[in-house]
Order: structure tokens, then sequence, then C-alpha cells
């Protein structure tokens, strides 16, 4: 697994109209805004005493909180009510741009090709495949829909195909908290075996005996992954034997397979440090090999090739990364070659290997670009994209010995295309382009384009937007502005059918590419997190204050957005410049920061001291505190707020949101809408299904509508 893709993993929108504020009054004065009790607690560290009044709801199995909740939740339904039909046009209009009978490009993997299709009504894909021939009878594997009969909540994931192509392994979470419980199917039979792995990602990895599965299994409270385990088909996961155990808190574990399909690879991963331990796949009874230890601020991914390893890393003050590689019986860093040399300007991503090229994914001034190589040598040259603004990048390849290359490509006015490209004869087939249905769209009115504001240090930071061509840009023109920044991971200028809706009643869409991303290169990620985190907040600001000073838009009209980490953005620009915006949208908002990092016994803390810091170190602690949003409110005006949560979500505790809304009702000085949406059968990913997701964006977009006086 390339190291961008583990990135990844860890680990992105004519009626007569009164607006909602006005329209609201006599419904604010009916129903009272729920108000949570106040337990003082005191929270001490480093001497400082800090009083939480809600610490109380952190308790879920409380009957108090619970009805809490669903106070909030009831008072949310009221205030809105009177938006239901039109959040009823919104998601009929979303899913009318959508093709329900949809299919993705079918792949081929080991003499077969396997599909992923929806079927018109449905909510959940099927996943089929087709024995060396397309026109060959199909073989459904899994049905979704089936599958999640009896849920509220369903995801199927990992889905791992034996070499004999006989058996599947899958993983299946119904609650919603990325705990997943692995089974085991007979593709020839249909039956479905007793072996039964629970808490674990749902990933799996065959050996080659078509007998040993690996997998990763969860720490039940922590919801870390920090364990290896060995499965023998048809045998009790109670006797399943532990490969490697990760001890390191602050670290997590995760198991795949070459490319080559040689190795088994267990991979270990902080923010800022990775190790690699390897396994010969017909050997899955024998012992892990340490491909090179851990170095601290060392990352490094692995991907195998004949008789060599080539490794993606930071090695050696490699900011933005270089390539190595090395032999694979000599693989400790010592023995490491300079393959591609680290570049001042230029994001090494990712490579992908085939049998007689390598691709290099790269990214300059904020772009993508993908790079064709002969093994000899030979004729090296850029796939070539035009656009100022777009997104592009290299597909699904499992296939070795091919040479056509899979990549997708699109941008904020241009919907998705798969294209296969031939490596040797430049020729591209575009096997699908995305279809946006509903008969009126057509990507020739709407605009984009990028514009860089000057941060108040005199950083230019970039911006990719999106309006229809009709709008006007003036004082008068809403904006939606949104934002992630951190982790490193780029909000990329995507195209969007859900966002249309907004585009065409003329609002304007901003992605803003924030420092705490990696949109301008691994240094633009490094002055965006830990001791520099602030920086994240005054960009996302500064960006806003270019909006209205450039009279794209005004504080009356200026809308921001985001979520998890996002939505811990949110709440820091609320707090420090709420006069900019009339609106604001969190969604699973990560705003109580400094008790979370200090309570290890919520999931993924540890591993998060990297990103943000460890509050064990003081210095550390009084800068997390400067800016997180639950600590931070005060007295003051707030904008309108939305903010989304759910029960079960892992990543971001319910309580957090809860807490954030409770003590933001105590102590604003304004009347403007404050609302918690609470979904109480869900997580951190919202709704599953196909559509049922889409609701949630449309009571989104009605909010925003309803507060412009849109709502036709």
């Amino acid at each position: 697994m390339s190291l961008s893709k583990k990135k990844k993993i860890l680990l992105g929108l004519c009626l007569t109209f009164v607006p909602l504020v006005q329209s609201q009054e006599k419904n604010m004065s009916e129903v009272k805004a729920p108000i949570a009790k106040k337990i003082p607690h005191n929270l001490e560290k480093h001497g400082d005493v800090r009083v939480d009044n809600y610490y109380w709801l952190n308790d879920k199995e409380n009957p108090e909180v619970i009805s809490h909740l669903e106070a909030e939740k009831e008072y949310y339904e009221t205030l809105t009510a009177h938006t239901k039909e039109y959040q009823e046009l919104l998601f009929d209009e979303m899913k009318s741009r959508i093709k329900e009978d949809d299919t993705s490009v079918p792949y081929k993997q080991n003499g077969y090709w396997y599909i992923t299709r929806y079927e018109i009504g449905k909510e959940y894909p099927i996943y089929a495949r087709r024995k060396e021939s397309l026109e060959a009878p199909e073989e459904i594997m899994f049905d979704g829909n089936e599958m999640a009969k009896d849920h509220e909540y369903f995801s199927i994931g990992g889905i791992a195909i034996s070499p004999n192509n006989k058996y599947a392994a899958f993983g299946v979470d119904t609650v919603s908290r990325r705990q997943y419980t692995i089974s085991i199917k007979n593709l020839e039979t249909g039956e479905v075996y007793d072996d039964k792995i629970e808490n674990t990602t749902g990933g799996s990895v065959w050996a080659d005996d078509n007998k040993t599965l690996f997998y990763t299994k969860k720490d039940a409270v922590t919801l870390r992954a920090d364990q290896i385990l060995k499965h023998k088909f048809g045998t009790s996961a109670d006797n399943d034997t532990l490969v490697f155990q990760e001890k390191d808190d602050t670290f997590g574990t995760y198991v795949y397979k070459s490319k080559s399909k040689k190795y088994i690879i267990v991979g270990s991963y902080s923010t800022l440090t990775s190790e690699y331990q390897i396994l010969r796949s017909d050997n899955p009874d024998g012992e892990l090999k340490m491909f090179s230890h851990r170095e601290r601020g060392v990352e490094y991914g692995i991907s195998h090739y004949g008789d060599h390893f080539y490794i993606l890393t930071n090695k050696d003050g490699a900011t933005n990364f270089k390539l190595m590689k090395t032999e694979e019986n000599k693989t400790s860093s010592a023995n490491w070659q300079e393959f591609i040399p680290h570049r001042q300007e230029v994001l090494l991503e990712d490579i992908d290997i085939f049998k007689d090229y390598y691709v290099i994914s790269e990214r300059t001034n904020g772009l993508n670009r993908v790079q064709i190589n002969r093994w000899d040598g030979t004729n090296a040259y850029y796939l070539p994209f035009e656009s100022e603004t777009y997104t592009a990048g290299v597909s699904r390849n499992p296939d070795f010995d091919t040479e056509i290359l899979r990549y997708g490509y699109n941008s904020m006015t241009t919907p998705s295309s798969i294209i296969d490209f031939n490596m040797r004869t430049k020729e591209k087939e575009v096997k699908k382009e995305q279809e946006v249905l509903g008969g009126n769209f057509d990507k020739a009115n709407y605009k984009e384009k990028r514009v860089w504001a000057t941060a108040r240090d005199g950083v230019k930071v970039p911006m990719s937007i999106v309006y229809h061509k009709n709008t006007p840009l003036d004082k008068n023109t809403p904006v939606l502005q949104y934002a992630y920044g951190s982790y490193g991971h780029t909000i990329d200028p995507y195209f969007s059918t859900v966002r249309l809706g907004l585009l065409d009643r003329g609002f304007v869409y901003v992605i803003t590419h924030i420092r705490g991303g990696e949109y301008l290169g691994r240094p633009w990620y490094e002055t965006g997190k830990l001791l520099k985190k602030r920086n994240t907040f005054t960009d996302f600001v500064d960006c806003s204050k270019y909006l209205i000073k450039e009279g794209y838009t005004s504080s009356e009209h200026l809308y921001a957005m985001g979520g998890s980490a996002g939505g811990l953005l949110m709440g820091a620009i609320i707090n420090m410049a709420p006069e900019l915006y009339n609106g604001v949208i969190a969604a699973v908002p990560f705003v109580d920061v400094v008790t979370t990092m200090l309570d290890d016994s919520i999931p993924l803390t540890t591993g998060e001291y990297d990103e943000w810091g460890d509050p064990n170190d003081k210095t550390y602690y009084e800068y997390m505190l400067s800016y997180s949003p639950y600590d931070q409110v005060v007295a003051q005006d707030y904008p309108n707020l939305l903010v989304t949560t759910g029960l079960h979500d892992s990543q971001v505790q319910y309580f957090e949101p809860a807490k954030w809304v409770a003590k933001l009702r105590e102590v604003k000085t304004n009347t403007n809408l404050l609302m918690m949406d609470i979904n109480m059968d869900t997580g951190h990913g919202g709704a599953s299904g196909r559509f049922e997701s889409l609701k949630e964006v449309a009571k989104e977009h009605a909010f925003l509508l309803d507060l412009e006086g849109k709502l036709n």
C-alpha cells in the first residue's frame, strides 16, 4: 500500500417566502430550546483548572443524556418543519440527477471481471463478477440490499477474494462504529460459513494456501487497530494466532498484499512514522521479517517489483518525498538507494508498478501530474492536463502484466471520467463518463477558476471556485466556503452533482486550500499542524475576508462549512471572527480538543498526538487550549449555526457537539439559530445507503437556502 493511500485510510454539497430567522419568531417563542442542566466538573492539568458544566453528557447510558439529545432533535425538527417539503424537493432533485441503475467500470483480476452495480430504487450496491469474459454469466457475490434488511445502518467492506477464486472474506458493520465482523462465503455454493471474526477493520488478506486469512483487530475500548491475527479457515476465531501486537499506543497497524502477490505486508503507522514487516505469501506460518525499523519522523511506503522493493519516503529530510530502491533480501534503510530524488517544488505522492512500466503521481503548484516511465529508462512523459484547476489520479489497476493504465479525471465543472490509457501507444479510451440526469445539465453553464488570497503572514492561499455563469458576483451573492485542513488531506477541486442545486440557485461554491492539507506540498501540511495549527484557522478567515473585499459576497451572505476536523475549523473561526458569516454548518465537529486529547480511552486519541500535540506537555496544552472551540466559547454574537452528529460516532464522539451546543446556547448574545441535528442510528459517516445520505445533504442545503430566502 502506498503512503498516500495509507494516509487516505488514516482517513473529505415560486413560493412566497419569509426568511427562516424571521419566520421562526413565533415557533421560537412557543418551543423552548433544550437547556442542558449544569453540573460543574473540574478538569485540572498543569495547575490549570477548567470547569466543564456539561461533562455529564459524556455518558450515553444515562437516560437523562438520551432525553436531552432527543429534545435537541425535536427542537431541530420543530424549527425546520416549514422546510420539510422543500427538503423533499431538494432530495428528489439530487436523486433525479443520479443514474440509479449505474454500473462501475469492470476491472480484471486473476481471471475474473469484477463489477459493482446498482438497481433502480435500491440503496445498496450489488457486487458481481464474470469469468474471463464480460459476456460470461454474471455471478452475484453480495447483494447489499438483501444484506441490509432489518438494519438501520449497513456497511460492507474489505471484500477479499481467495487466490483460487472460490472464497470471499468480507466485513459487515451494522452499528456505524467501524467495527466490522468478518465472515467467509463460498462463491460457488453461496454458503456463508460459521467463521465469525468480530471487532475488526473489515479488511483481510488471503495467503496462497486459500486457507489462511490475515486480518486487523481493534482494541475494544479505544478502537485502535492494534493487532494482526491469523485465522485458519473452518476453525473458531477463538483459536486465531496473534501475528503482531502494536504496543505503542500512538501507532495503528494494518495488513495487505503486494501487487506482485509475493508478500503479505504488515504496516505500522503514526502521523509521522512508518514501519513494515513482510512475509512470503506462500509461507503463511513463517515468521514476519522486519523491513526497516521505525525511525521517529521517517515515513515510508513500499512496493515490490522483481527482486527489488521501491520505497516512497521522506528519509534524509526529503520533505516532499523521494523514491528509493533496495534488493528484496537487503531491506533495512542503510541499503536504500536513491531512484527519484527529492524535489523542492514537487510533492511525490504515489507509485504504481506494472510489468514494463512504473507510474509516478505528483503534485506541483496544487495540481495533479501523472508521469509514465518504462523500466528500461526510455520515453518518460506526462499525461496532458490543460485545465486551470482539476483533479486527476491513477485509479484501480490490479493487473500487473498490462500496458493499460486506468485513471480518473474531473473538475468543478466537468463530470468524472474513467479513462483507459495505453502507455505504449498513448491512445486513450474513455470507459465511462459520469451521467448527470435531469435533462438540464450543461457544463458550459458553469464557470470555474482558482484565485489566491494573501494570509496575514504574507503567504498566498489558493481557492477553487465554481458558480453558474448567470450568477452575478457582488455583495448580495451567497457564497458557501468549504475546507478541511488537517492530516495532510487535500480537498481537490472535484465535480459534484449534489452541489448543482446550490449553484443553480445562485450560490458560489469555494474550496479553500488552507494550510494543514497538502495542496501545495508537504510543507503546506507541516505549517498547519501542532504548534502551527492556528494557521489553518487564520487562513480560512483571511480567505473569507478576501472574498468579501473582492466583491464576491458580503458577511450577510457568506456561509462556511466543514466536517470532523473541518468541524473544528468551523468552531475556531466562529470564535475568532463570527461577524464574517451569516451561517455555518459544522458536521460531526471535533470541538472539545483538550479534553478529548487528554482522555486516552477515547477512540483514536493517542494516535492523534502527532497531529495536534500531546496536552500532557504544557506547551501543547496551552496552545491547544488557545483554539479549542469548546473552551473558547465566549459571550458574543454568533452566526446562525447548524450542527450535525451521530450517536454512534467512533471518530468524534457525539458528546463533543452536544456539549458545544449547550455551552453556546448558554452564553451567546444574539437570537440567531442554534440547532443540532443528531442521528440516533448512525456514526461518523452519517446515514448508510446510496440515497439516504442525500437526505442529510438536503437538510444542510435547506438551512442555507432558507437563510438566503431562496426556498423556491
